[in-house]
């Protein structure tokens, strides 16, 4: 299959770019499930931006949200992308408003929110389920438009690279072998203009709020093909999951309660009804994610409690009903009306700051290839995401992309005769006693990760994280040459992958910074003030 445009991945950053490719050739976009399945529609909270001045709260400018920013990201913010992304919000907004989401309103402005952070309220939101509401109206979009072609349940299993193909002068993208789960058929995806828009990679913890499709596929693929990957040592870790032991089902077991709640008032408190992240920070419940997840991790291991609460009962009767009613009802669902009694809460695995390094329109090393969104480290975020940022950035970058792969690679003008791409070789069946191995190395892989590389760190701990990650990977290797592909094979692969990186970028940095925090070397040193850059060699 050849179209003018791959993209790989269905949220935000990919049926963005879709949306505007598509004007200028063919695109056909791959999801390994379902469309409305991406890590977009799991987003509660928002999108941040400074809008027009009639529009935007009082006294609020693109230079606060900018400040705010730089100040989230620990001093390691790429300030000129910031810049750049931050100030593209309002019209990455109009589009999205152009294109069929619906914001709340109140009266004749949109309602804005306030998350930890920020300093004025700036955030968009359609309730508490903006992610969901925004990939509603790009499906929508996407289906009506005769150019894009979607094809789901089709797993990208590797990019296609010239300098794989044995031509090394130039490497440049191909496209990529992807299988259709359906058939089990691996087909050639042609293209020389790639877009990965996978997403993140929470599910190599044990505790996430992603979505379990959430397996650091788009980083594994460009690292794999050899693209440079960056930070990944940086992964937020939201401060409140909701903490339900025993629970069956992914909804139960990964369900955030919005860092919007304590925007609009929600306060943290421990077992004795004390807040006691004042005690860490002035700002209290509305400090950078950071500050307020480490300051949970340290309390949970100070007094042994197996979670702290988020406590909303002060507010007036009915108003979590009516301003978040998504979480209001899921909690009710497990059997907890949060206007009664607070909602217990742990840190989970949310976001990763890092990924494959790219620039302000997501250009990788490789010519062709452009990682959109969670996936790519554009620098904007720096050591630590500013809150309902990575929604914005997504849509921001995704213009970015396309107006520079229209400048440097347009449709038509393709240099060279492309090679022949040989046609995939499957492996044998793995025996049944085999695939429990497989399941188990996958549970293994999120235990060490949750244990060794989690909020609090330890060159010990990174030490004995990377010696098992090692051992792993060579088994997940034998498993994934030595038997056909699926789904489970595929994803353990690049969750090993991912775990690999974060452990080496993690014992690269020595030093305390933003989301990385090592109790041997508890403090930030001025000399580390860049990024941790791996390539592959």
């Amino acid at each position: 299959m050849t179209s003018d445009f791959l993209v790989i991945g269905s949220g935000i950053a990919g049926l963005s770019f879709a949306l505007e490719a598509c004007r200028h050739g063919t695109v056909t976009v791959i999801t390994k499930g379902e469309t409305r399945h991406s890590n977009t529609a799991w987003a509660q909270g928002g999108i941040a931006s400074v809008l027009t001045d009639e529009l935007r709260d009082e006294g609020d400018t693109v230079e606060k949200h900018i400040a705010d920013t730089l100040d989230a990201g620990a001093g390691l913010c790429h300030e000129p992308t910031a810049r750049m992304i931050i100030g593209k919000g309002d019209k990455a907004v109009q589009l999205l408003i152009e294109r069929g989401v619906h914001f709340d309103r109140e009266h004749d402005h949109y309602h804005l929110g306030k998350e930890g952070g920020h300093s004025h309220r700036r955030i968009l939101h359609a309730k508490d389920t903006t992610g969901r509401e925004v990939a509603r109206a790009l499906i929508e979009a996407v289906h009506a438009e005769p150019n894009i072609t979607v094809l789901e349940h089709h797993f990208a299993i590797d990019l296609i690279t010239s300098s794989k193909l044995g031509a090394v002068a130039v490497d440049r993208i191909l496209g990529a072998y992807v299988l259709d789960k359906a058939s089990g058929e691996v087909k050639v995806m042609r293209s020389d203009r790639v877009v990965l828009a996978t997403g993140g990679c929470g599910k190599v913890y044990l505790y996430t709020t992603n979505p379990d499709s959430a397996t650091g596929d788009g980083v594994a693929l460009g690292w794999r093909a050899g693209a440079a990957v960056a930070n990944m040592e940086f992964i937020q870790f939201h401060p409140t999951c909701f903490y339900n032991p025993g629970a069956v089902g992914p909804e139960a077991r990964s369900f955030l309660v919005s860092e919007a709640v304590r925007g609009e008032g929600g306060i943290l408190i421990n077992a004795k009804g004390e807040d006691f992240i004042k005690k860490v920070d002035a700002r209290g419940s509305l400090a950078p994610r950071d500050i307020v997840a480490r300051a949970i991790d340290g309390e949970i291991k100070k007094t042994g409690a197996p979670c702290v609460f988020l406590d909303v009962t002060h507010k007036a009767k009915g108003y979590m009903q009516e301003h978040f009613p998504y979480i209001y009802q899921t909690l009710l669902k497990f059997g907890l009306d949060c206007e009664k009694e607070p909602i217990p809460v742990v840190p989970a695995a949310h976001y990763q700051c890092g990924g494959l390094k790219t620039d302000a329109t997501g250009k990788t090393n490789i010519r062709g290839l452009f990682a959109v969104g969670e996936v790519g480290c554009t620098g904007l975020h720096g050591a630590n995401r500013l809150a309902s940022n990575s929604l914005l950035e997504a849509a921001v970058v995704a213009d970015n992309a396309l107006e520079e792969i229209m400048r440097l690679y347009p449709p038509g003008k393709e240099v060279g005769n492309p090679p022949e791409i040989p046609e995939w070789e499957h492996g044998d069946t793995a025996e049944p006693d085999e695939l429990v191995v497989i399941y188990h190395n996958w549970d293994e892989i999120r235990r060490l990760m949750q244990d060794y590389v989690s909020i609090a760190r330890t060159d010990n701990r990174l030490r004995r994280a990377a010696a098992r990650v090692k051992n792993l990977k060579r088994e997940v290797k034998e498993f994934y040459w030595g038997h056909r592909v699926n789904s489970d094979i595929l994803e353990l692969r690049n969750l090993v992958t991912v775990a690999a990186l974060i452990v080496e970028c993690a014992l690269r940095r020595k030093e305390s910074r933003g989301l990385h925090f090592t109790m041997d070397h508890p403090e930030s040193d001025e000399r580390c003030l860049s990024d941790t850059v791996i390539r592959k060699f």
